[in-house]
């Protein structure tokens, strides 16, 4: 059914803006009740994107919004994956609206809702007030929020939970939408609450290295503001310039500089976070040392907005290398890989930054999708490493890397390398490993796993999937492997021309299940959203999973925080706590 797209002009006074707000926020349903309605969750089950069913699809024959309700069109792309909205939770009313606006001090702007009845329409690139808070930014999972809420400070979004508890509203905590496992949309029509404008930098304190940021200031930004006085974050990632510091410490995101200054685990001192209930737990410090009973915002990161929301972050930014060098080798076997990071941590020690590795094939996408790049290296090498070193007295650092050049040529474990002669040569040289996930969205489908492994292991899941799949779908699906090779964590994707049944079958549960006999993670870095959640299990055993659900009981006895993510169904049923008892 076409989507109506309502504008409303400007309105000054301020009731009159209240009003609009319920108006469009009544629902209108179409088909039935949308609240009660089984909602489908686009991939890992349904990956194809936008753009490619948009050319497939003939709306006017079909005569529907084939993203919500076309059952022709659900099985397209991958086995099917439903998810039944749990009854249990409140849905949104005009009187929530007003209780919203006002927990936002009145500014209706604070307060998005749905302009169309099935809240969300993306034909004609979107139309829809709610599209870029109900849709990740693969356009792989798709909500049907009617309301998104922007709290300003600590104490809006308090009131606007303590509502959302009050009515047993599940609520969707909202970064940069940067996510890649769904865990930042809605599922069904829970109430986001997004942070973008909680984005004020704190503090910066040279003297300690340590920064206090909103959740909603963006990474790059932060990165930015600490380097004019000298310092770093701790922390870079290829969506730097989208991700909000809410979101990374909420997914304990991993990236590019993990083996030099560790995991955010380490690096987070102290947080400010808002419980399921609206109360605020106070765990703000910026000391390096606080041995006083349990560590609790360790429970806070990684745990993707299920227990509590990140509003405020003390982190370590220490100072900033000024000396910066990188080279990049080629290599004739993943054994050599690992021989060169053992000798890369020997003798390089405290200024080595970056390890990364990528197969010929990761390459061969690259120079073939993403036009101005080259072949760096004269002669072809199965495998490339990018090794990255940063400190601060050149002379010191570059006899270093000189004296490591010189073992891995007399040991004959590289077959050839360069290092960057500039910056721009040395961007380039990283350019050709950060964009491997660019060039793989140019070349069509691709089906994505995020898995640690043990380090002289990790390249062998990639050659047994290549040899399962070949004699069903030959050379038209390309295994490739790239990633952390210094934290050991493969990035294993299989490039085709489409999603199918046939081949999602044979990549899974196979994936996990080696994973789980490697005794590896389903999830180094990623999180586990709503695409793994029922994964866990693969990495973690009954108990574990078990005494998460205990503390989600805990925390969230309601389980109004980021429904249907993270642990698995049964475990989420467990811990809710029966409303008669509440």
């Amino acid at each position: 059914m076409p989507t109506r797209v309502v504008r409303v002009k400007v309105l000054f006074d301020a009731r009159a803006r209240i009003a609009a707000l319920l108006w469009l926020v009544k629902p209108r349903v179409v088909g039935g009740d949308l609240g009660q309605a089984t909602v489908r969750v686009v991939p890992r089950d349904l990956r194809r994107r936008v753009d490619e069913l948009d050319a497939t699809h003939d709306d006017e024959e079909c005569g529907c919004d084939w993203r919500h309700t076309c059952a022709s069109h659900q099985s397209m792309g991958g086995a099917s994956h439903v998810i039944a909205r749990d009854g249990r939770y409140g849905e949104v009313t005009e009187d929530d609206v007003k209780h919203f606006v006002c927990g936002v001090g009145g500014d209706a702007a604070g307060v998005v809702v749905s302009t169309s009845a099935t809240a969300t329409n993306l034909q004609d690139g979107g139309g829809d007030a709610l599209d870029k808070y109900n849709v990740d930014w693969m356009g792989k999972y798709h909500g049907r929020s009617r309301v998104a809420v922007l709290p300003k400070t600590t104490e809006e979004l308090s009131a606007i939970m303590a509502r959302c508890h009050a009515r047993n509203l599940a609520v969707v905590p909202q970064g940069g939408n940067t996510g890649l496992v769904g865990g930042g949309v809605p599922a069904h029509d829970e109430v986001v609450v997004n942070l973008g404008r909680m984005n004020a930098i704190v503090s910066i304190d040279e003297d300690a290295g340590v920064s206090v940021v909103e959740a909603g200031v963006v990474l790059e930004e932060l990165e930015s503001a600490v380097r004019a006085r000298g310092m770093t974050v701790p922390l870079d990632l290829g969506a730097k310039g989208k991700c909000q510091m809410g979101g990374c410490v909420s997914t304990n995101a991993g990236g590019l500089r993990l083996l030099r200054y560790g995991s955010l685990r380490g690096s987070v001192l102290g947080l400010e976070v808002v419980l399921a209930n609206g109360e605020v737990l106070d765990l703000l410090r910026t000391l390096r040392k606080d041995n006083t009973g349990y560590d609790l915002k360790q429970l806070f990161i990684g745990a993707e907005g299920t227990l509590g929301i990140v509003t405020k972050i003390a982190i370590l930014t220490p100072r900033a290398p000024t000396n910066v060098n990188v080279a990049l080798f080629g290599l004739d076997s993943f054994a050599s890989c690992v021989e060169l990071l053992k000798l890369a941590r020997g003798r390089l020690g405290e200024i080595l930054s970056a390890f990364e590795f990528f197969d010929r094939e990761s390459l061969d996408l690259v120079l073939e999708q993403l036009k101005g790049t080259r072949d760096p290296l004269a002669k072809p090498c199965p495998f490339y490493v990018v090794v990255e070193t940063s400190g601060s007295v050149k002379s010191h650092d570059n006899a270093k890397l000189q004296a490591f050049l010189k073992i891995v040529k007399n040991k004959r474990v590289i077959v050839d390398g360069v290092v960057g002669k500039d910056e721009k040569h040395a961007f380039a040289l990283w350019t050709l490993r950060e964009r491997i996930s660019v060039a793989l969205k140019y070349a069509g489908a691709v089906y994505k796993y995020d898995i640690s492994l043990p380090t002289a292991r990790m390249y062998n899941l990639v050659t047994t999937l290549r040899a399962r799949l070949a004699p069903q779908f030959g050379s038209g699906v390309k295994v490739l492997g790239y990633g952390h090779l210094g934290d050991g964590n493969l990035h294993l994707n299989i490039s085709c021309a489409e999603y199918t049944d046939a081949l999602e079958r044979a990549i899974e549960p196979f994936v996990y299940e080696y994973t789980r006999d490697e005794r590896g993670s389903v999830s180094a870095e990623h999180g586990l959203g709503i695409m793994k959640a029922e994964e866990i299990i693969y990495s973690k055993d009954a108990k574990a999973v078990e005494l998460m659900g205990a503390m989600k009981r805990a925390l969230d006895p309601r389980g109004i925080l980021n429904p249907y993510k993270v642990l698995p169904a049964a475990t989420r049923a467990a811990a809710l706590v029966p409303m008669s008892k509440l």
